[in-house]
């Protein structure tokens, strides 16, 4: 089930000035992608935006002076991913350096508490009688929640980067970048940047109140949290966002990263010397997603907020463990939606303009990961939809989009042309989540799909793979993929760097069940190239145009490279 897709390569740019010492090829990927010096393309801390523009941070920022300076119990409430985690990972370390001395954290339960701050989740947290609540990474469409939390006489602060509804929560504050009148530049920050971006005001509060006898700490040590969190949420790495990730990395590279990052980076196998963004997107990320998904994210922050590397070790064993159980799920899912697909009849079109997907069987905490495989496969929007329990008639639904179809505003269209089918949802353009009931969702999907048919045209259902255009010769070496390699961060809003080109098969075989392996031949040279995924049971053709990453090939060692096929046609 791959989706009809058709190699471009990217227009050129100018280059403009950049520095002697750095390669052609960077400066000619970095102007591809929108960067016009080498301080957007590599940007630093010193070039970090000030606080200054976020909304309602100096409500903020007093609420939580106040609570410290009165020693209030601080209850930090995270989220059940990875932004949510690694934000409310931030928020305790943060507020604990920042002097205050009571602060607890929780975080809902996916399966018995469902999203956010909800009453139900509220009333648990009587028991630790908190005075002051602080959501990080949700909160912007936690109405019934923070109302319940208001009736208990607790103060509220909401730091979320979620769109709002046409209605805010009845909180004593909230920061969000994408509230309307908001005048911070960058609107793509993550929850957890967000709650980082809190922290910084409020040392700036308390230095102005000549808190400190000095500066105050040295905020900088969370951003190893920052960058794991913003690259898992798969936010735009606008230059805001990968200055913080780069500086993240950094910390990470030296070893210097909190007890749980370097637990997960070691039982995920990557050396934390050369480690990646996308190391974090595939293999950090998801070890800590998968307590949320399928088990409890408490697990993951505990593994966070640890100084002791034994325990982080241990937490990171188990984290491991239970994303091992998380593919099998994953993978028995998907296969149960490419067979439910296989057996509808789409008329004269070979793909749906849009796909709801549902079963009895699956688990909530995975349909994320089904609807953005089948979105993958099809360049379709997916919504992938299980019991909220099993049993239950009530569904949870998560969202997967394709570029142009802004997703949260087709499930807001939807829930204007059909009132109360949808009970509640929020999300991105790209990512979404939704609730409903099950005798409503054949009603949802007749006005998902007719949305979809209304808007998307066939330019839009035409899959892009986007190539850098050729290397020369020269280029397929070590140097150069290292260069690629630490030239980042890459990510969503700034791809990482692929490139195409015509190539004899000269050998073949199968790794494992599915990946190709093959040996490619130009202009004399022999290159090493693999397909994750790519055995489709025939043999590829003796001549192919492919679109590849080169990296280094660390498994060879010495000046081995790999180029690493992402789209493989006949020549």
């Amino acid at each position: 089930m791959r989706p009809i897709a058709r190699l471009r390569r990217r227009e050129a740019a100018d280059c403009g000035p950049w520095p002697s010492q750095l390669p052609p090829l960077l400066a000619r990927l970095y102007a591809a992608r929108g960067a016009t010096g080498i301080e957007q393309a590599q940007p630093k801390l010193a070039h970090l935006l000030p606080p200054d523009g976020l909304l309602g941070l100096a409500e903020a920022t007093r609420l939580l002076a106040d609570a410290i300076a009165k020693d209030r119990h601080i209850v930090v409430v995270g989220d059940f991913d990875c932004d949510g985690a690694t934000a409310c990972a931030v928020g305790v370390r943060g507020l604990r350096m920042l002097g205050a001395r009571r602060v607890s954290h929780a975080v809902p339960n996916r399966m018995v508490h469902g999203y956010g701050l909800s009453p139900a989740l509220v009333d648990e947290l009587a028991a630790l009688r908190p005075e002051l609540l602080v959501t990080v990474d949700h909160g912007i469409a936690c109405h019934a929640g923070i109302a319940a939390a208001k009736a208990r006489g607790w103060q509220v602060l909401v730091t979320d980067h979620h769109l709002p509804g046409e209605t805010l929560p009845p909180a004593d504050a909230i920061v969000d970048p994408n509230l309307p009148g908001d005048r911070f530049p960058s609107k793509s920050l993550a929850g957890v940047g967000v709650m980082f971006y809190v922290l910084l005001a409020l040392r700036r509060h308390m230095r102005e109140q000549a808190t400190f006898s000095g500066s105050g700490p040295d905020l900088s040590v969370l951003l190893d949290l920052v960058a794991v969190g913003t690259v898992a949420d798969l936010v735009s790495l606008d230059t805001n966002n990968r200055a913080l990730v780069s500086a993240g990395l950094r910390r990470l590279r030296a070893g210097q990263g909190c007890a749980g990052l370097r637990a997960l980076i070691e039982v995920a196998q990557r050396d934390a010397r050369c480690l990646t963004a996308t190391d974090i997107g595939f293999a950090v990320g998801p070890r800590l997603n998968a307590a949320g998904r399928l088990e409890d994210m408490a697990l993951g922050i505990e593994c966070l907020l640890t100084d002791d590397i034994r325990e982080a070790r241990e937490m990171a064993g188990l984290l491991n463990q239970i994303n091992g159980e998380r593919r099998a799920v994953q993978q028995q899912m998907t296969e149960d939606a490419e067979a439910a697909l296989s057996r509808v009849s789409f008329g004269s079109d070979a793909t749906p303009v849009a796909v709801c997907l549902f079963d009895a069987d699956w688990h909530p905490g995975v349909v994320g990961l089904v609807a953005s495989k089948i979105k993958e496969r099809l360049h379709r929007p997916v919504i992938a939809f299980a019991p909220a329990e099993p049993g239950s008639m009530q569904l949870r639904g998560s969202a997967r989009s394709i570029p142009g179809f802004h997703i949260r505003d087709a499930l807001a269209a939807v829930s204007a042309q059909s009132p109360g089918v949808i009970e509640r949802f929020g999300g991105h353009a790209m990512a979404a989540g939704l609730s409903l009931r099950m005798d409503g969702l054949e009603r949802f999907r007749e006005g998902f799909v007719g949305h979809a048919l209304s808007c998307l045209t066939p330019e839009l259902l035409q899959a892009d793979i986007l190539s850098d255009g050729p290397l020369e010769s020269s280029e397929f070496c070590r140097a150069i993929a290292e260069a690629l390699r630490d030239g980042g961060p890459w990510g969503q809003g700034f791809p990482e760097p692929q490139f195409d080109g015509e190539f004899d098969v000269l050998q073949w075989r199968v790794v494992g069940t599915r990946h190709l392996k093959v040996e490619l031949g130009c202009a004399g040279r022999r290159l090493n190239a693999i397909e994750f995924g790519g055995w489709s049971g025939e043999p590829p053709p003796p001549r192919v145009r492919i679109a590849y990453r080169l990296e280094p090939d660390d498994y060879r060692g010495g000046d081995a490279v790999q180029l690493v096929i992402v789209h493989r046609e006949p020549a």
